[in-house]
């Protein structure tokens, strides 16, 4: 007896269609009871590479005197540039740990993140794509470095597109003050 392949063929469809729709409901599921606490992850990555970095300047000695800043940043002094990235790196974290006015610290450290690109991280010297993408790294033999940074404010884009998510002082307050 030969097997019928129309009958094979149909079963097999039934099993691709079967397995579409469950996969559609546990993925319905999951955005439903889980979505809104992936920011959190992100939170409390950045907070703690911001943290880290504010600290450094804190106990550190300031080094942005032989930098250049791109307008409008190379208007302040030093010591200013100095204090106020410091005063953003200490204050933010806080902020994105409780999920406090995330997308406002979301903008405010893609501006910090996009200068320390563009002073310190981005090739000095480059003439093609080619000599620019090896500036994509995280190493020491120069080239910019700049992969780090582009990373963390790819990771600030997603928090400002979506917010603070379930687990934060964002969400509460919305839900106080702001009910539908």
């Amino acid at each position: 007896m030969t097997p019928d392949i129309n009958t094979d063929d149909t079963y097999c469809r039934c099993l691709l269609t079967q397995t579409r729709s469950m996969s559609a409901v546990l993925s319905r599921w999951f955005t439903q009871h889980t979505g809104g606490y992936a920011p959190i992850f992100l939170r409390l990555l950045l907070a703690y590479e911001f943290a880290e970095a504010g600290l450094e300047k804190y106990h550190g000695e300031n080094w942005f005197a032989n930098l250049s800043f791109p307008f409008p940043f190379n208007l302040l002094s030093a010591e200013a540039s100095w204090n106020m990235a410091m005063g953003l790196e200490l204050l933010s974290p806080l902020a994105l740990v409780l999920g406090l006015a995330t997308r406002f610290f979301s903008v405010a450290l893609m501006v910090l993140t996009v200068v320390a690109i563009a002073a310190v991280h981005w090739p000095a010297h480059w003439q093609t794509l080619a000599e620019l993408w090896q500036g994509y790294a995280i190493t020491d033999k120069g080239y910019g470095n700049y992969k780090l940074p582009l990373l963390y404010l790819l990771m600030l884009a997603s928090l400002f597109c979506s917010g603070a998510g379930w687990l934060s002082v964002d969400y509460w307050l919305g839900r106080k003050f702001f009910k539908d």
